[in-house]
């Protein structure tokens, strides 16, 4: 795990030699950054595998952190832990509307923490490494690998979540998907947090696809499904 950097994004100098000891200490290599604005620059000067991000930060704050880093092509896919006091349901929510891959509140486990960056890393080389996966339907193209979506040829514009989240409906066309499956299986979120965050993403993709969208359809009281030869099923 050498080869894997870890960018740490925490204010108190304390925690944030106490997280470098343990990664380093199981393989990781670190970086570290007092401030967002400090983020932003180390992973412009350096090849990061994954961002641990606090969220009260001098400065600009960890969630526009993530915003800023969400919306950049080059590190639009990067995995984000939020490492926060604030352990609120709607903060969570929050984080995983912008895109984070995980949530942990303090105080937390080392151990735990360990645990959770192996499995993220792991899923997102196994994702890396489908890289011949490309999906296609009504002139939506997505290419998997390379992280590119496009419709009728032109290049669209999605976040990750958007993105995630047109992949996976297209890969079970046809096949109705929970709003609790979503957000397991697109968000990583536990299946007890109760959110419409499924809806407003869907409203958003469904605009960025234009005509497309339609193929996006509503199931009533369930969730969705990506079909090409079918009528809306009604409001959720």
């Amino acid at each position: 795990m050498s080869d894997t950097t870890i960018l740490i994004v925490e204010d108190d100098r304390n925690l944030a030699g106490l997280l470098k000891y343990n990664l380093e200490k199981a393989g990781y290599s670190c970086l570290h950054a007092a401030t967002g604005e400090e983020a932003l620059e180390q992973l412009r000067q350096h090849a990061v595998n994954m961002v641990l991000l606090d969220i009260m930060l001098p400065g600009i704050d960890g969630f526009e952190v993530c915003r800023r880093i969400r919306q950049d092509v080059q590190w639009s896919d990067l995995p984000i832990v939020m490492l926060t006091a604030k352990g609120e349901e709607i903060d969570k929510v929050f984080g995983f509307e912008l895109g984070i891959d995980d949530y942990v509140v303090k105080p937390f486990s080392p151990r735990e923490l360990n645990l959770r960056i192996r499995a993220i890393l792991k899923r997102d080389r196994r994702n890396r490494s489908n890289v011949q996966e490309v999906l296609r339907a009504d002139g939506i193209e997505i290419d998997i690998g390379k992280h590119i979506a496009k419709l009728d040829g032109q290049p669209l514009a999605l976040t990750l979540m958007e993105f995630k989240l047109l992949a996976l409906l297209l890969k079970r066309r046809g096949q109705a998907q929970t709003r609790e499956v979503l957000l397991s299986d697109v968000w990583d979120v536990d299946k007890s947090i109760n959110t419409r965050t499924i809806d407003t993403h869907v409203t958003r993709l469904r605009e960025k696809l234009g005509d497309a969208g339609k193929l996006i359809k509503t199931v009533r009281g369930l969730g969705y499904k990506f079909d090409e030869g079918e009528e809306e099923s009604g409001e959720g």
